[in-house]
């Protein structure tokens, strides 16, 4: 221990000054890469190329930009753009301040994001040209509102591309990222600098992150799944190359150049990946890896996508407010039909199965996820009681339910608070899409509870089929083989794949499927 010094105030001064010493944030990491490597290509989007040095300078004028507009620690700037490179800059420059940027999604409802806007209410409001007139109506009472383009770039103009004073600490919110609102109006995850830099340790130890690492940035940077792994890849001296959205064949015209360290695959999207690789004029460079949420991908589209890229699956279950921790450690081999899909423990968290009363379940139970670690978020903005429940017992409670098999693997069963009660059992609607997804026939499938005047509630399941010979019968008869008898869907429908409402992530929206029965 080291010796504390004799008076009172000298032994506050001197853990000042300790913990000054041992801090760090994700703006002063990513400054550091812009002095080893200046000329190294941070972010790419379509021909240009934004190099390190070039990001730096950008990123300190706007972070004076936002310092005249009053901007300071602790204060919210809240983005509402498509994919650009203004977003990293806007991340950065508050990363530098101490301010939080807000991730607007542009998808949401004006009565959304009214919610959003005034639960975290933002003294900046920063929107492209394509999305600003979705900010009218919201009543959002920023200070200033900035439109992406001539105005932002003449604030810049006027800002120094010297850096400014770091004033963030590890501890301070860089982000607040809204959780997608199934079972309500979206809540606000406060992620901090701390979390934001343990999430990338746990890419770098369980993820195969490298320095000089590549990643295509495709998905809605309002969303983790983008704009973390897109810091992580910049914090390592990495590249970042963005798209505005979905597009499967530049997606194979960039495998087929760029070796990356992770080639983003979301649901609802693998077949149209798989098509463009058929189709590309050039064989792909095998990724490190592809993928996530395996659980709601057919397997025979995983085995495909994976042969045609010769790189494996990531199985992956992280959340907004953990990161990609707890259970994304497990890769599935490239070419494989998995018979199961349980999920590995990662590095730097420490979780438990618990039932309702918070007491640990023996091995094959179903239980909640609770979850300690570095990677966890600081809290949901502005929800005192949610913060409680959620974090009751000093335990981040994920509310999804996980049974762990004798293997030490984690086999993921449903939510909490999507059950179907029937007959006094309890069904997990993942249990059955599991089944029908084994169907190669199967494109997509959705179980959602019907209201039962005998059971209390049966399962009843929507399914897209890509051979329209593929009766209900045959379905019918795979979940005779393979599940309980109260588990069997009483009704099973045929629906375009279109017709699914999914979550920014390609999450089918349960809630709304359900819906379709009261209709």
């Amino acid at each position: 221990m080291p010796q504390q010094a004799s008076q009172p105030g000298q032994a506050g001064a001197a853990e000042a000054l300790a913990a000054q010493a041992a801090a760090l944030t994700v703006g002063e990491l990513i400054a550091l890469q812009a002095q080893r490597s200046p000329d190294a290509v941070a972010l790419s989007e379509g021909a240009r190329r934004i190099t390190f040095r070039e990001l730096e300078r950008r990123v300190n004028r706007t972070a004076h930009a936002l310092a005249a507009q009053g901007i300071v620690r602790g204060e919210r700037v809240a983005l509402l753009a498509e994919n650009r490179p203004e977003w990293i800059e806007l991340v950065l420059a508050c990363a530098k301040l101490g301010a939080i940027l807000c991730a607007l999604n542009w998808r949401l409802t004006p009565h959304e994001l009214r919610h959003c806007i005034g639960l975290t209410t933002p003294s900046v409001l920063i929107a492209s040209p394509r999305h600003r007139d979705k900010l009218e109506g919201t009543g959002h009472g920023a200070r200033h509102v900035v439109a992406l383009g001539p105005e932002h770039e003449a604030l810049l103009a006027q800002g120094s591309e010297a850096a400014p004073p770091i004033a963030a600490q590890p501890e301070d919110g860089l982000l607040i990222l809204y959780t997608s609102g199934t079972t309500g109006l979206p809540k606000g995850a406060l992620i901090s600098h701390r979390a934001e830099i343990a999430r990338m340790l746990v890419n770098v130890m369980d993820m195969g992150l490298r320095p000089g690492a590549g990643l295509s940035v495709w998905p809605p940077l309002y969303h983790m799944a983008a704009l973390e792994q897109a810091l992580h890849v910049l914090m390592v001296g990495g590249t970042g190359h963005l798209y505005d959205g979905l597009d499967a064949d530049a997606l194979a015209r960039l495998v087929a150049s760029e070796r990356l360290w992770w080639l983003i695959l979301l649901p609802g999207m693998v077949d149209q990946m798989i098509e463009a690789l058929k189709r590309a004029p050039a064989p792909p460079r095998p990724p490190g890896q592809c993928g996530a949420m395996a659980d709601l991908v057919p397997v025979h589209q995983i085995a495909e996508v994976t042969r045609l890229l010769d790189a494996p699956y990531v199985n992956t279950f992280g959340s907004t407010e953990t990161g990609i921790p707890p259970l994304s450690a497990h890769r599935i081999a490239p070419g494989k039909v998995p018979e199961r899909l349980s999920k590995r423990a990662n590095s730097l968290c420490s979780f438990r199965l618990v039932d309702a009363d918070d007491r640990d379940v023996p091995d094959g139970t179903p239980g909640e996820l609770a979850f300690r670690g570095p990677t966890c978020l600081s809290g949901y903005w502005n929800a005192p009681e949610t913060n409680v429940q959620d974090f009751r017992g000093g335990w981040f409670h994920l509310g999804d339910m996980f049974i762990r098999r004798e293997d030490g693997s984690y086999d993921f069963v449903d939510r909490v608070k999507y059950m179907i009660k029937s007959g006094g059992e309890n069904v997990y609607p993942a249990e059955i899409e599991r089944v029908l997804l084994r169907d190669r026939r199967v494109r997509e499938a959705v179980v959602v509870r019907r209201k039962d005047a005998k059971w209390g509630e049966v399962p009843v399941a929507f399914v897209t089929r890509d051979d329209e010979s593929l009766s209900a019968d045959a379905l019918h008869a795979a979940c005779r083989e393979e599940l309980a008898g109260f588990k069997q869907p009483k009704e099973i429908r045929f629906v375009p794949f279109a017709d699914f409402p999914r979550s920014t992530t390609g999450k089918v929206q349960r809630h709304e499927v359900e819906k379709w029965l009261e209709r």
